[in-house]
């Protein structure tokens, strides 16, 4: 038996805690430089030009989302939303993968990172995640808030996450879905990742747990980016992946609270998180300058990203692992970000679609009903390939926009969203960063700029006394005018040369609305329901 030696700053709360004994090294909250040492040494990953490390999943490139699993036991059987999204498990077949997994890593080397979870110090959630491999120990570092060396001391978790990509579950025998797993136990406060090297499905685990947590002390947990101005008014963009959420909050004109996940509070909003997990594929410079600022410097981890063997050159445009190329960084990366991940009520809420249908418009107000319907709602629209190369469009409609990470009913959700409304007054806009002048296969993308324009016209209250035009197929508000935005860009059906072609989309689209909203129509209420489009 090899001895066991503990590097690092560690906390007085041991692994065996979590049933871990007999372990190789165990690396205790190493900093990023000596987390660069043991990726190179242990040949996890490459350096690049001007040092951030490149690193390759295997054949998981994205999250499994098939084999996400929470733990059905008594304390949660009546809470969760069972169904597709969240498929439950024994604790039977919780407790033989875990017992396995222990013993799987008996005599490997493991690293700890101990760190918190919700800048807001009353909502603060102590988590511990459990590495095999020293660059998700580093990614860890980078995503969740790191602690002082006074808590690393005496940091007990509230929550611990042990990732074991090496370890495949047996699906005949452990009841899981393939070799992957992901297992969420609320009861024994513990997450099991294994058979699987993407990074994001710890971040996605721990979003998981703050989503079912948050809402039972009065916390709306929320899937989107924030950002404050000057005057402190705080604007929440929410949006599926590929609608520009990371994007469009990247300006160097007004200070990032958070990328991705935060909660609203009675206090005002806060960051959950540490860091930036940024979609990479096309970044550049031109476009957006603070995200590739922060993917080309030392402490940065480059997902999947095609990297020049010779030079050490990464190319962003380069497809071959994935499309999902990811960047993960500390948030001190980006030159305007909050050090506090705080922020007050939100005065602007902006819900983002990618419509490759090109039928909604470029920008439209929401009332506060529509904004609940269109929560609830969660749509935007993919391009999938067919075998001809047509593109046609895909629409995705997912609660919340992150249905998969909500354990609760979505209407428990979109209850406490229409309570913080009623309160705060905040407006709530829809902006389609997708097509126009026709579908993904016949019209153009609305350009960036011109996105960004219509962004900052709702932030500096530019739109706020404009009148607007309620439109046939989605009931929608429509402004009329916007600084630097055509006529013809602000009215959809304006744009498309064959007018019965976009009335056909448009019908088209509102129905599949209605389809998916008949899930919640009983329970929404009916000043809700009709919010919806009115021409189906």
């Amino acid at each position: 038996m090899r001895s066991v030696k503990n590097q690092g700053r560690r906390s007085r709360f041991g692994l065996e805690h979590h049933g871990l004994t007999n372990l190789g090294e165990e690396f205790w909250n190493l900093p990023t430089p000596r987390l660069y040492e043991k990726i190179m040494v242990r040949g996890e990953g490459r350096l690049s030009h001007l040092g951030p490390i490149t690193v390759r999943t295997g054949h998981h490139t994205g999250r499994s989302a098939d084999d996400k699993f929470i733990v059905q036991e008594s304390s949660t059987r009546k809470d969760i939303n069972w169904g597709t999204i969240n498929p439950p498990i024994s604790e039977k077949y919780f407790d033989q993968l875990h017992a396995r997994m222990a013993m799987h890593l008996q005599t490997h080397d493991i690293f700890v990172q101990d760190c918190f979870v919700g800048a807001d110090p009353d909502y603060r959630l102590p988590i511990r995640v459990i590495t095999q491999c020293a660059w998700h120990s580093l990614f860890a570092r980078n995503m969740f808030l790191q602690a002082t060396p006074r808590e690393l001391a005496n940091h007990v978790p509230e929550f611990t996450v042990i990732n074991a990509p090496r370890f495949h579950a047996s699906p005949s025998l452990d009841g899981t879905s393939s070799e992957t797993f992901i297992l969420i136990n609320f009861k024994k406060r513990l997450v099991l990742i294994g058979g699987t090297s993407y990074a994001g499905e710890i971040k996605k685990a721990v979003f998981t747990i703050m989503n079912y947590l948050m809402p039972k002390q009065g916390v709306l947990p929320m899937h989107c980016s924030a950002t404050s101005g000057r005057d402190e008014d705080t604007a929440l963009f929410f949006g599926l992946s590929g609608t520009g959420k990371t994007t469009l909050a990247s300006d160097a004109g007004r200070t990032l609270i958070g990328d991705d996940e935060h909660g609203w509070s009675d206090e005002g909003v806060f960051n959950f998180e540490g860091g930036c997990y940024a979609k990479l594929l096309h970044l550049s410079r031109e476009r957006e300058p603070e995200i590739y600022g922060a993917t080309r410097r030392f402490g940065t981890i480059l997902e999947n990203v095609a990297l020049d063997a010779a030079t050490r050159q990464v190319d962003y445009d380069d497809a071959a692992f994935t499309e999902n190329t990811r960047g993960s960084y500390h948030i001190s990366a980006i030159p305007n970000a909050s050090r506090s991940g705080l922020g007050c009520h939100p005065k602007t809420i902006i819900f983002l679609s990618a419509d490759a249908f090109g039928v909604l418009p470029a920008i439209a107000r929401l009332t506060r009903d529509q904004a609940i319907y269109h929560f609830l709602s969660g749509y935007t629209a993919r391009v999938a390939d067919t075998e001809r190369g047509i593109k046609e469009p895909t629409p995705v409609f997912s609660a919340c926009y992150g249905a998969p990470f909500m354990p609760l009913h979505p209407l428990r959700y979109a209850e406490l969203l229409g309570k913080k409304l009623d309160r705060h007054g905040s407006q709530v806009w829809l902006i389609n960063t997708g097509w126009t002048g026709g579908s993904c296969s016949t019209g153009k993308r609305i350009p960036l700029p011109l996105t960004r324009s219509m962004v900052r016209a709702v932030l500096d209250g530019s739109l706020d006394d404009v009148p607007t035009e309620q439109e046939a197929f989605f009931g929608l508000h429509v402004p009329l005018s916007c600084p630097g935005v055509s006529a013809e860009t602000l009215n959809p059906r304006a744009a498309w040369r064959r007018k019965q072609e976009y009335d056909r989309q448009a019908r088209r689209l509102a129905g599949m609305f209605a389809e998916n909203f008949k899930q919640f129509a009983a329970k929404a209420g009916r000043a809700v329901q009709t919010s919806g489009p009115p021409g189906t």
